[in-house]
């Protein structure tokens, strides 16, 4: 035998809800990509590392350039010429390698000719110094600019509905942008997704394709989605007393490139039978005035009731 399994597959707001554990190998996955790995960190924690790879790099080159004071003996005699001018404690060697490192240049420290060792040393800091800039503007930039920022400008409904359309009964959901910028294409997709844990503690997850009427939308003003529940489809045999009791998720996606930024990304959410409402129908959100197409979001969510048979669209038919 088997049970229902009653977690989400999706949430609501896109995010899988899915748990690793025991990956071969993990942390070396980690470090072997850690372009990608903070990306997806954190900001605080991204801020941290890189906070600590400036301090760290600071200091690392301060106790090179102190243990030069020592060995070329500028602590020990001030009377001789130096290796690095007014490097003559640990301090200042710390200080030496702060204002190297971000080109600050306050005038008081600076290299001498004496010490090719030192010379050395300050031109690997310039070079890692460089590699630590170029590293820090690309995360930042690659993770402001991160596709999921856009994702949560692009919503679902909270609920999808179904009703009766040019004679079929139909499963619905609304799709909106929340920002004036459009989309140059969009690609809608919906899967059936069924979870089911056997008494043994195996766990099956089935997939069912929903065949959507019109997959390419231009998402200019919201649009409702439309998933005709004809012959062929998983909803076909299902009628509200068997969806009332039904356990599956309906997982929606919508696959767009973004007219700004030329960048693709995906939006995904979920409804479980609880959320699809039967007999119900989205309001109107689209009003003409003379000059525009005004859309109120405030409806964006709304829905009337309409009068569909409770039947399985097979018997309907």
């Amino acid at each position: 035998g088997f049970q229902s399994k009653k977690h989400r597959y999706i949430r609501k707001e896109g995010n899988c809800n899915i748990v690793f554990r025991h990956v071969p190998e993990e942390w070396l996955l980690f470090v072997t990509d850690i372009f990608t790995t903070l990306v997806e960190i954190r900001w605080r924690v991204m801020f941290l590392i890189f906070a600590l790879s400036y301090i760290l790099s600071w200091l690392f080159f301060g106790i090179i350039f102190w243990i030069i004071a020592l060995a070329h003996g500028d602590i020990q005699d001030e009377n001789i010429d130096p290796c690095v001018y007014e490097v003559r404690s640990f301090t200042a060697a710390f200080l030496f390698s702060l204002e190297t490192q971000t080109t600050i240049g306050y005038g008081a420290r600076g290299m001498s000719e004496n010490c090719m060792i030192a010379i050395i040393v300050v031109t690997v800091q310039d070079v890692i110094s460089c590699f630590i800039d170029t590293f820090v503007i690309g995360i930042v930039v690659s993770k402001m600019a991160s596709a999921r920022k856009r994702a949560q400008t692009l919503g679902f409904s909270n609920c999808a509905v179904i009703n009766l359309r040019d004679g079929f009964l139909c499963l619905s959901w609304r799709v909106g942008d929340f920002r004036r910028h459009h989309l140059v294409e969009g690609t809608a997709c919906a899967q059936l997704v069924r979870s089911m844990v056997h008494a043994t503690g195996k766990v099956d997850v089935t997939y069912d394709d929903l065949r959507i009427m019109q997959k390419e939308i231009a998402l200019v003003t919201p649009t409702t989605i439309t998933h005709r529940m004809e012959p062929g489809s998983p909803l076909y045999k299902m009628s509200l007393a068997d969806l009332q009791k039904a356990d599956f998720e309906l997982v929606v996606s919508f696959t767009y490139t973004d007219d700004s930024t030329g960048m693709l990304h995906q939006t995904r959410s979920s409804y479980t039978p609880a959320e699809i409402l039967w007999g119900q129908v989205f309001q109107e959100m689209i009003r003409t005035t003379k000059r525009f197409h005004r859309v109120d979001y405030n409806l964006f969510n709304h829905t009337a009731k309409v009068l569909v048979p409770e039947v399985s669209p097979e018997v309907y038919e």
